[in-house]
This record gives C-alpha cells, structure tokens and sequence, in this order.
C-alpha cells in the first residue's frame, strides 16, 4: 500500500500548462510519407508517434510507461501548430464511434502467446502468401503498415528499456537501482520476444494499452484480465517467482495509472470483466479475480469500469467480495448475468465458445474480444414517440412535423388503436435513426481510415491481409441503438390505459391539450397520472408495457444491420442522455413534466418504486433480456449499512442472485448516502475524491454537473 501511496501522489503532481502534442507527432511522421498509399502513411505516423513520445516512468512505479509522454511544454509547439497538425492528423481519419476506430478489447490471449516477434513473424508469412493474389496491391500495403506499426511498438519498448535503465543509474538506493534494472531487461525482452512470467506479461498488456490511448483511441477495454494472464500466474506462484502481495502490487501498479487523465483535463473508459464462464462453460473465478478486486478497492479511484461476471453456481464468497468492494462507495464492479449475455450473443451467430468469452466495452456493451471491430452505438429517445403518437406526428414543443400522419387521437377508440400509431411512429423513427447511422457510416472510406496497429491485435485480420474495418475481423462490426426511457413509455402506457381507457376519467384529445401544456390548467389530471401504476413496484398492468418496450425495439432495429452485414443490437441504457433527452419531449402521461428527465435505463422512474427493492427486481426481471444484445442497466442506491456486515452483505446476494435467476441481465449499485450526496453539492471542497456510480460508469461526484447529481440523488435509496 505505501508504493501505492506514493505512486498515487505522483500521478497526481500532474504538469502545469502542458499540451497534448500525439497529433503534432504524428503530423511529423504524415509529413515524410505524403506520396505513400494511405495506410502505409498512417502506419509511419503511428511510427512517429511511438518513437518520439517522451518515455515516462514514475520513480516509485514498477510497471513502465505512462500517459505523461502525451505531455509537452515546448514552446515551440504551439497552438497553431497544434491545429495545423490536428488538421493533417484528421484528413487520415479521425478516431470516431462512426469510423469504428475504439469502444474495443483486443486480443490480448493472441498477443502475449506471440509476443512482438511472432507477430512480425505472422505478418511476413502473410505477405508471402499474397504476394500473387489477386487483390495483392491492397493486402500487401495492409501487412506492410501492419509491419511497420509492430516494428515501432517494439521499438518503443526497447526506448521504455533505455529510460529505466536511466533511471537505474540515478536511483536513491540498491532497492529501486534493483528494481528500474528489472524493469530495464523486462522491456528489452519483449520488445523481441513473447512474455513468460506474470509481471513480463502485464507489462506487455500495459504497453499495448498505452499504446492505444497514445492513439487518441478511447474505452479501450483490458477484456477478461484475470483470464489470459492466470496462466502467467499460475506458473508464477507454483515455482515460487512471485508471491500474492506481489502480484497484488504490479496489479496496483498497473490500474492505478488509469486514473491519470483526471489530471490531463479529459477521463478515459476502460472495462475490465473478471470471473464468468470460460470457454468450455467452466465457471472462471481464479485468484487474480480476487487481486483484482483488491487492487481496484486499494486504488479507489473512478476507473477502470470493473464488471464483474456472474453465472450459476459461482461461489458465494466472490460476490461477497464484489459487494464489499462496491460497498466502498466505488459503484463498482458492475454485476453482469452471463445466464442472459451468453445466449443474448449467441442468438446472432457468435459459436458458443465466444459467446461464453464476452467482455464489455466502454459501459457495459458485450464485445467478443478480439474478433469484431470496434464498437459504435447511438441514442434511440423512445418517449418521444408516444408524444408523436399523441400529437398526429407533430412535436409538441416546436410544432415541427417530425413523425408520420398516424391519425388525431379522436379516432382512437381503443387502447390497441393507440398502441399501432405508437408502432407506426417508432418504425419510422427507426428507419430515421439508421439513415442517419448509414450516411454517416458511408461518408468514412474504410481504406483511408485504416488501423494497422489495431489490427494486430485482432483475430484474422493478419492471416486475410485485410483491415480490422475491411473485413479482416472473424466476425462483422456490430452497432448499439441504446433504447431510452422504458420506465417512462410504460409509465405512460399504463396511464393512458389506466386513466382514458379503463376509468375514462379523461379522453385522449384532453390528455393531448394537458401534455402541450405542460399540465398548467390541468393539475388534478396530472396528480391522476402521477397516481396510475408505475414501473417498478411489481405490477403486471404496467410491467407488461416494459415487455412489450423490449420486444418491439428487438423487431424494429432486427430487420436492420450493418455496412459489413453485422447485427443492430438493443441496450436498454442511456449513460446520463436520459438528461438531454428529456430536453427534447415534452410533458409525458406518467406525469412528468416537459424537458424534465426521462427515467434513467433499465431502471424506475425515480422515486416511483415504491414496493422495496424485492418489488424493483421483480420488475425489471419480466422482459426478455436475451433479446437485448447489447446490454441493460439497472441502476440501484443502497444505504451504505447494507454493506456494513456479512449478514446483511448475504440478503442483498441473495436478493441478486434471485434478481439473475429470474432473468434480470445486470445491476448496478450506489452506496452513498443522500446526506453525504447534498453535503458534497453544498461543500464540494471536502469531497474531492467522493465517487459514485453515475449510470455505466464511476465518476467523482463533484466533477458531475449540476442535473446529473440531482437524478443521482433523486433515486431510491433501499434500506
């Protein structure tokens, strides 16, 4: 814990007035290849980019490289050459969620099996073997950039090797002289050579990742950490190389460094999934599954975005470990299902075996690592649809004929003559929203946005020849619609037919005036729809619209797919858009007012779950959530005594585990309590390390704006 200590307290003493300059690098490699096919300029920009960098490495660290060589404060370097350099940087392809350039895990098992070398060695049988092809011009500047980009990687793991070796020279005593020495031979070993032990194997991996980030790439997952690197362990501890506490340290180490873009101005994503099943449908929980949840609860810091995988059977004690961790007040880990995830991907073509080895990036979206390109997602603002049904197709804000002609709401005599104008409207709203997504998509030429770097890191792409996003990856790209506001459609749903339709206390042509008027004039209706049944508390009357909300996304967004012929997955997940979202509707039938927030993913509206956390599983737990591909959140606020012992650590297992059984796809969990919330709003000069988990993600409460505390803090806290 000292190293950690003092390593932290570094991280933190970040430089003053520092500039990113990666794209400056790279704009020095572009420069000297202008005339070169674009992916082999690409590759010598990301060459320059590796071998320039300064080669930082903290003095009490023992896990080299960090996000610090980004850094300059030259004053050559300046702004307008920074602009002039991005520019240039952005003509060869900028890394966006539309040019499926991150949101990825890469093949870490492959990698460190190959090491540097085996990957030269893999690129070069390559090029033998397509010498002749027919497409030999365009798969032949691929493996050469690939080439190209993996020489650089290993040189600047051999420049890491000189900067510890440096360091060595000037350490304060024989201990850290000892340990840069160390560190010194580890980088000159695998800038050539596949790792052998545990901490030559994390290196590696930490490598790469900077690597990544160096990139400009962001929400590149870690993937199934204590998987591929159990083996290195394994071995480790039974020729006595290393003990726990060591391991424990380099891990430390390692995932504390994450943390540094808080002091960069900028933050980073970067999932981590432990435990689940293997391959083989063997339960995975190892000792590293257990360090790594030590070594995250050491750190206490926002990130990594640690999701924990749970499946039948799995052992009691590693939830209990989970619980305490998120019982700290970190949010995390996220608590996966992988009795709903595994079958959820297989449905779309994934064998079972990658199926069972999914991991999450960014939030909580499944990714097969190491098999399909980068992830990319969009916002699907479902609610809006039910004011469009309302509204003959009309915003109700503006006034802007958004939607199709469905028909006035005087014609509606039915609940089901209702629920086929919604149907129409979000079918259009649909087809709108993957327009969109497919002009985008096309106007990204995916040579010029070649990634030949990332391609090694990606099954297949080298023994095609091909690009990760030109069809090298084993499986087509995938792309997220992130439905929003399931409490909220069935909200409403529920009101309408509670209200117009069963008590015909109000007909739907009042109801139109009402939400247009945002309830002014109309109060007693409100209160009337504020009391209808609500998401939430186990009602069949309303719960059945969440079903209906999951499986008419599932068969709209299913006739769609990608560029490459990949799936349109579903998530029922926002990651705070709830907030903006709710901007852009007016007032609703469950009585929420107009540009107020819609309710927050797969959870209840907030406050309206009044049965109990037992009523709130049992609600959320209804649809089917195989046919959510991408992935759900439910986020829940516990009072932090419920973490305070095992006993009651034990009834909140038990109430996930029947939460999981009955269906029920994650869970996601706060444990701070409100007073320390508005405490931390009112004096957020005493709360600078308070962390919470916002919605997919952990975050320092204090950074947060204004309107994401409030929904945070309006959630229900269960006892």
């Amino acid at each position: 814990m000292r190293r950690l200590a003092l390593l932290q307290a570094e991280i933190s003493n970040a430089p003053k007035n520092s500039k990113r300059i990666t794209p400056y690098l790279m704009y020095l490699g572009y420069i000297e290849h202008f005339d070169d096919p674009i992916p082999i300029a690409r590759a010598y920009a990301i060459e320059s980019l590796f071998v320039r960098h300064r080669k930082h490495i903290y003095q009490n660290d023992l896990i080299a490289g960090s996000f610090r060589g980004a850094l300059s404060d030259d004053p050559d370097i300046t702004d307008a050459l920074l602009d002039r350099a991005n520019s240039i940087v952005q003509s060869y392809g900028s890394n966006t969620f539309i040019t499926n350039a991150d949101h990825f895990a890469p093949d870490y098992q492959t990698f460190l099996a190959d090491g540097v070398e085996g990957t030269f060695s893999k690129i070069r049988f390559s090029m033998e073997k397509y010498k002749d092809d027919i497409d030999a011009e365009k798969k032949l500047n691929f493996l050469k950039a690939a080439e190209i980009s993996i020489r650089a990687f290993g040189t600047m793991i051999r420049q890491y090797g000189e900067a510890a070796e440096e360091m060595a020279l000037n350490a304060r005593d024989d201990k850290q002289r000892e340990n840069f020495m160390t560190m010194a031979n580890i980088c000159y070993k695998l800038s050539r050579r596949k790792p052998e032990t545990f901490r030559e194997a994390l290196q590696l991996v930490w490598f790469a990742h900077t690597a990544f980030v160096y990139e400009n790439r962001y929400a590149m997952a870690l993937g199934r950490l204590d998987q591929y690197l159990y083996p290195f362990y394994q071995k480790d501890i039974a020729e006595g190389r290393i003990t726990r506490d060591e391991a424990l340290e380099l891990m430390e180490c390692t995932l504390c460094k994450i943390g540094e873009f808080r002091y960069f101005g900028g933050d980073d994503v970067v999932n981590i999934a432990i435990a689940g099943r293997k391959p083989n449908g063997e339960g995975g929980v190892n000792e590293l599954s257990y360090i790594i949840l030590e070594a995250v609860k050491n750190c206490n810091i926002p990130g990594p975005n640690l999701s924990a995988r749970i499946y039948d059977g799995i052992p009691d004690e590693f939830i209990d470990e989970c619980l305490k961790v998120i019982g700290t007040g970190l949010g995390y880990p996220a608590l996966m299902n992988d009795e709903v995830n595994i079958p959820a991907l297989h449905r779309h073509g994934y064998s079972l075996e990658d199926a069972r080895d999914y991991c999450m990036v960014g939030c909580i979206e499944n990714f097969i690592p190491g098999k399909q390109p980068p992830w990319s997602d969009g916002r699907f603002n479902s609610p809006k649809y039910i004011e469009l049904a309302l509204n003959n197709g009309r915003c109700m804000l503006t006034g802007v004929q958004m939607g199709p002609k469905t028909g006035d709401v005087s014609e509606f005599k039915t609940m089901d003559d209702f629920m086929e104008a919604l149907k129409k409207q979000m079918v259009f709203g649909a087809s709108e929203y993957m327009a969109r997504f497919r002009n985008e998509n096309d106007r990204y030429n995916k040579i010029n946005y070649a990634q030949p770097f990332l391609s090694c890191f990606c099954r297949c792409c080298i023994e095609r020849g091909l690009d990760i996003n030109d069809g090298g990856a084993l499986y087509p790209s995938v792309h997220g619609a992130g439905c929003m506001g399931i409490a909220t459609v069935a909200d409403s749903l529920a009101a309408i037919e509670d209200v117009v339709f069963n008590k015909k206390e109000v007909s739907l042509s009042t109801l139109r005036d009402a939400l247009i008027a945002d309830f002014k004039g109309y109060e007693e209706l409100q209160a009337k729809l504020l009391k209808a049944p609500k998401y939430g508390n186990n009602d069949d009357f309303v719960d059945k619209y969440a079903v209906w909300y999951v499986e008419i996304h599932d068969e709209i967004f299913s006739k769609y797919c990608t560029r490459d012929g990949g799936p349109i997955y579903i998530a029922i997940a926002s990651n705070i858009s709830n907030i903006p979202a709710g901007r852009e509707i007016a007032a609703t039938p469950d009585g929420r007012n107009s540009r107020q927030p819609i309710s927050d993913a797969a959870s209840p509206m907030r406050g309206m779950d009044k049965n109990g956390p037992t009523a709130v599983v049992q609600s959320v737990s209804k649809p089917d959530y195989t046919k959510v591909s991408c992935g759900t959140v439910l986020n829940q606020k516990y009072s932090p005594s419920m973490f305070s012992n095992p006993e009651n650590r034990k009834k909140l297992r038990e109430l996930i585990k029947v939460y999981f059984r009955k269906g029920g796809q994650e869970i996601q969990i706060n444990s701070v309590s409100r007073d320390v919330l508005i405490d931390a709003m009112e004096h957020p000069e005493n709360y600078k390390n308070l962390v919470v988990r916002v919605s997919g993600f952990s975050a320092y409460y204090t950074c947060l704006d204004r309107s994401v505390q409030n929904d945070i803090l309006e959630r229900t806290e269960h006892e």
